[in-house]
């Protein structure tokens, strides 16, 4: 029912041709032309439904760089399965060829030299010519956008999201849930949902006060002669990962019996397909599946998992369609007799150097950007080393940003929130402010100082270890681990909760950190009300203008037991 292959033909004829040696102009064009927009977009028709969906893009407008995570560890029942496989064990799963465009696209393996033979991915002028591909082939088909849209780059802020609202206004989703959007403000996201021509769906957003739903829960959908109902699941843990005071009159959770309830709503009200868009989580979404019955699909987002297959929960199917533009999923579905009889899945990767940009979302990108140029394309300084931030414990943009929160505010320690969001930048490229908002820009970036005991730390990086490591999905309400700079640790991720961190030590010294002692701490990204400090983007700027050239030495500082 499902083809390993639907996910990329071309793939195996490049690397067999080309590897992943291949370096430089010459090389790079050579493997693009091993690959083209009709084999990428090539999918025979199937059944009578067909869904789009696309999720967690961040703002990311432009084609980008973003280096898959190397460690993305599983616990509990999650151990060992996808998402939490990588890297060579990723590629060993799904039988990709090492060096080929998927092992580039899917894996951090042999990432900088891949991404100088194969190109930037993304660009939202890209997606825009494979969602009209699948439309003229299924023109009934639905856009589902998974949430975490509107936040995530310089314009984005500075138009408080209007630049991507613009954008994904023309490229007409039907549907979408949401997650980092709130953090523009209870007022801002209302307005921004009363003029959109579709729905922002969440059927576990509830009024705070009178516990009664504040947004759409579903919407039914005719397509192919089939009644769709599509939910929406916002993220569950809002008023935790991010500031409530933004939000205040807003709950959350995963809310599982109200999602029975509703499921069996939509059951009773004729749909004969019943899609989830979820921005759970992918265990969490897995959990769900497999505790709610008469869901037929999850659109799975937050977690930012590319998979090129679905994962089959029961009779419900998993689709991970990645993050920031780099994937488009097409689903489609045999749906007869008030049922799901089968389909079949292709993870489109958005080569953008192969997929032709659409012209009219070009010139309205460029539109949206351009009273910024300038700004954008300032160069701060220069990189020597790879810049990225995914993954579970480190990644050299937060190593950067702590490196910087430590000397500009001279401190013992700096902690960097466990961001997924922020793209890549290849060794010796210039840090354009841009780059630097992709990693930072958000709507409370204050960058603090403060004073933490050793007791006081200890208890930080136990709460965040149990959002990240608890063996119960429905209780990882966060992001990746907390960065730490100036610090090390060991952390044993099966242990239990407050058990988990221990040897931590003081780098500049090698001395124990001390429970009762105080040390001076920097970070940024505080969820409480009425934090004080430089904006963290400014803080940054100027710890790379006085470097000019930033080198991030390996980050060997958490030492892991137990993945």
């Amino acid at each position: 029912m499902i083809s390993r292959r639907d996910f990329l033909q071309a793939a195996l004829a490049a690397s067999a041709i080309w590897g992943g040696s291949g370096t430089g102009r010459w090389a790079r064009l050579a493997a693009q032309q091993q690959l083209s927009q009709d084999q990428l977009l090539e999918f025979p028709d199937f059944g009578n439904v067909t869904l789009i969906h696309i999720t967690d893009i961040h703002a990311q407008l432009k084609p980008i760089w973003f280096r898959e995570p190397e460690i993305n560890l599983g616990v509990g029942e999650a151990r060992g399965k996808v998402p939490h496989v990588t890297g060579a064990e990723f590629l060993k799963l799904y039988g990709i060829t090492p060096g080929s465009p998927e092992a580039y696209a899917l894996t951090y393996e042999d990432f900088v030299a891949l991404a100088r033979t194969y190109g930037k991915m993304g660009g939202l002028d890209r997606v825009a010519t494979v969602i009209k591909s699948i439309r003229a082939a299924r023109p009934d088909a639905l856009l589902l956008d998974g949430g975490d849209t509107w936040q995530g780059s310089l314009t984005a802020l500075r138009t408080a999201g209007q630049d991507m609202v613009n954008v994904m206004n023309a490229l007409k989703p039907d549907a979408m849930t949401a997650h980092w959007e709130f953090t523009l403000g209870i007022d801002r996201v209302n307005e921004i949902v009363e003029s959109l021509p579709f729905p922002m769906l969440g059927a576990n957003i509830f009024d705070a006060e009178w516990e009664e739903p504040a947004y759409e829960p579903y919407k039914m959908f005719e397509v192919g002669g089939a009644q769709v109902a599509v939910i929406g699941q916002a993220f569950p843990y809002l008023p935790i990962a991010n500031p409530k005071w933004m939000f205040p009159g807003l709950s959350f959770g995963i809310r599982e019996e109200r999602m029975a309830e509703v499921v069996q709503e939509v059951r009773d009200a004729g749909a004969d397909l019943v899609v989830v868009l979820s921005h759970n989580g992918f265990d969490v979404d897995r959990k769900m599946a497999a505790r709610v019955p008469g869901i037929d699909v999850i659109l799975t987002g937050h977690t930012h998992d590319a998979l090129p297959e679905p994962v089959l929960v029961g009779e419900t199917i998993l689709i991970a369609s990645g993050s920031n533009g780099k994937f488009v999923s097409r689903v489609d579905l045999d749906v007869r007799d008030g049922r799901m009889m089968g389909f079949r899945h292709k993870l489109i990767p958005i080569f953008s150097d192969v997929i032709q940009p659409d012209a009219e979302i070009a010139a309205l990108i460029d539109e949206q950007r351009a009273p910024y140029k300038s700004e954008l394309e300032e160069v701060l300084g220069t990189s020597e080393s790879l810049l990225y931030r995914r993954g579970n414990f480190n990644g050299t943009w937060d190593d950067l940003i702590c490196n910087a929160l430590i000397e500009e505010r001279e401190a013992d320690i700096a902690l960097s929130p466990g961001f997924r969001w922020g793209p890549s930048l290849l060794p010796g490229e210039p840090i354009t402010r841009e780059d630097l908002f992709n990693v930072t820009s958000m709507s409370y970036p204050q960058a603090y100082r403060t004073e933490m005991t050793g007791e006081v730390l200890h208890t930080v990086l136990e709460d965040v270890a149990d959002n990240l490591f608890n063996p119960d999905p429905y209780y990882q309400q966060g992001g990746d681990m907390v960065r730490v700079g100036g610090m090390g640790y060991r952390i044993g991720i099966t242990k239990p909760q407050g058990s988990r961190i221990s040897d931590m030590t003081l780098l500049k010294t090698g001395e124990p950190i001390d429970p009762n002692r105080s040390y001076v701490v920097a970070g940024w990204a505080s969820v409480n009300e009425g934090t004080e400090g430089p904006a963290i983007w400014d803080l940054v700027e100027s710890w790379i203008r006085r470097k000019g050239t930033v080198t991030i030495d390996p980050n060997n500082s958490v030492k892991v037991v137990g993945a």
